[in-house]
């Protein structure tokens, strides 16, 4: 029997986060921002949209799935870096309290 395949988070969260942009957030550049906690200038409303419109299991698979590439804790304090850059930071403070 096989194993279901897994979601990809990643895929979701840039889908979600482009829907209203002309350029799409790109796989790779998503990655980038969550590993690094930076966000190009031209990117910054993509992660709003992403964290303002995505639901909290989504987050939470993306932060799983990015976590794989970084220590402990690196990728969740990056992302409430850049939620309190992008002043979205109470409602991303919520989901990562499930993770």
């Amino acid at each position: 029997m096989r194993k279901p395949r897994q979601p990809d988070f990643i895929f979701m969260a840039c889908t979600v986060a482009s829907v209203s942009y002309r350029e799409s957030l790109t796989q790779d550049a998503l990655v980038h921002a969550l590993l690094s906690g930076m966000v190009p200038r031209n990117r910054r409303p993509h992660l709003r949209t992403l964290f303002d419109e995505a639901s909290q299991p989504l987050i939470a698979g993306l932060v799983q799935e990015v976590s794989k590439w970084a220590k402990p804790g690196k990728v969740v304090g990056n992302v409430r870096r850049i939620a309190r850059d992008l002043d979205v930071l109470p409602r991303v403070q919520e989901w990562l309290k499930t993770i």
